[in-house]
């Protein structure tokens, strides 16, 4: 009787069974996040999945690693590109919203509206510069050379300004 041939879902579902454990531990030696092991170990059977013939191959093992090192390295350079490192995971606790009430709302429109007068009642060099920092995030040696001031009288406007604004919103500078 002859052997009836396996198909390459077949092949790869066998393939899934004996290596997603090893897989799983193969990302994890090198460095992806525990968040993300999952997803490529799914990954490589994505992709070993879209190649046709695949039961056709006598090294599926080794083909599996080498998809599982391509895919390591993808993820190394997409992690690297977005500077992934550097960004904090979302924690509702910590960043999200919540529900404001229609107090909160209203007692926060009136904050935004006092700090508004109190900003045009600066004078208009404090106030420039106060909005280029404070606002538009600008350093303060730019600010210095787009004022063509030193970055000393910047700083001051600036003390100055935070000092009137929080006088006149009522908190302490």
């Amino acid at each position: 009787m002859a052997a009836v041939p396996e198909t390459d879902q077949e092949a790869i579902d066998a393939l899934s069974r004996q290596y997603r454990p090893v897989l799983l531990r193969y990302f994890a030696r090198r460095g992806v996040e525990p968040a993300d092991l999952e997803d490529l170990t799914q990954e490589v059977f994505a992709r070993l999945s879209s190649r046709r013939g695949f039961a056709d191959v006598e090294r599926r093992d080794a083909y599996l690693f080498e998809t599982a090192a391509h895919i390591a390295i993808d993820h190394q350079r997409r992690a690297a590109a977005r500077h992934h490192k550097f960004h904090d995971a979302y924690e509702d606790s910590l960043h999200g919203m919540g529900v404001f009430s229609p107090e909160r709302l209203h007692a926060g429109r009136e904050e935004l509206e006092l700090l508004t007068i109190a900003l045009r009642e600066l004078p208009e060099r404090a106030r420039y510069v106060f909005v280029l920092a404070r606002l538009e995030c600008i350093p303060h040696t730019h600010i210095a050379q787009r004022l063509g001031i030193s970055v000393s009288a910047v700083e001051k406007n600036l003390v100055k300004a935070i000092a009137h604004l929080s006088l006149r919103v009522g908190r302490q500078p």
